[in-house]
């Protein structure tokens, strides 16, 4: 039984850079992404590693090329029908926790929930329990750890029990320790709640501790 959940297909990403320039950043990507794996990728910075994962994640569109997701074109869908896929069953964690300081961690937490009309406050304090950081739950952004606001975002991004989470180089902005603290509960979390993890990275250490390991080198990725 085929239980591939997202299937890329001879993918490129081009862009024109002014005159007759262009800078052909996927050249030809295929991947397959089974449900409940974890999968991470590796590459230089500029290798085009960000812009591979926001194509997978619908947040950028390729030249061309398919992804195909649960059986269906992701890139056939309207915008407003591809919001709703985003809200629903994708999850992101960035570098930048992109938490908006005028809310509460609870808050920040709860917006997606409430963007998809269902506002679970139950499960908002459920994840900040999991995330270790139900105590802080009034906080504002700006009076949390960089630690601290990942935690936020990530159990942000599970709120709506999403199929997958992608993460682009979540740890990129904290030190070696909160680092590994933040992989390790990702990687953990996913795997309790039954959910994908996407994982872009220039830390091969985290990246070879996922279930598939790919490289991102002048357009093209293999797995090693």
């Amino acid at each position: 039984m085929n239980n591939n959940i997202l299937q890329v297909k001879d993918l490129h990403r081009t862009y024109n850079s002014g005159a007759d320039d262009e800078l052909k950043v996927l050249q030809g990507i295929d991947l397959e992404i089974r449900s409940n794996e974890t999968l991470g990728i590796v590459g230089v910075s500029g290798s085009g590693k960000s812009t591979l994962l926001h194509i997978l994640a619908s947040l950028d569109h390729p030249t061309s090329g398919n992804v195909i997701y649960k059986g269906i074109d992701l890139y056939g869908y309207k915008d407003k029908e591809l919001s709703n896929i985003r809200n629903r069953e994708f999850g992101f964690v960035f570098q930048f926790h992109y938490l908006l300081k005028e809310l509460t961690a609870f808050e920040n937490v709860l917006l997606p929930s409430m963007i998809g009309g269902s506002e679970d406050r139950e499960r908002v304090k459920y994840l900040l329990e999991e995330v270790g950081m139900l105590p802080r739950k009034d906080h504002y952004p700006n009076e949390l750890s960089g630690g601290e606001l990942q935690r936020i975002a990530i159990a942000r991004a599970l709120v709506n029990s999403p199929t997958i989470l992608f993460a682009d180089e979540p740890t990129g902005e904290l030190d070696n320790e909160n680092g590994e603290k933040i992989f390790s509960l990702m990687v953990d979390i996913v795997d309790k709640f039954g959910a994908t993890l996407v994982l872009v990275t220039h830390n091969s250490g985290f990246a070879s501790r996922t279930e598939k390991k790919y490289s991102l080198n002048f357009g093209k990725l293999e797995q090693i």
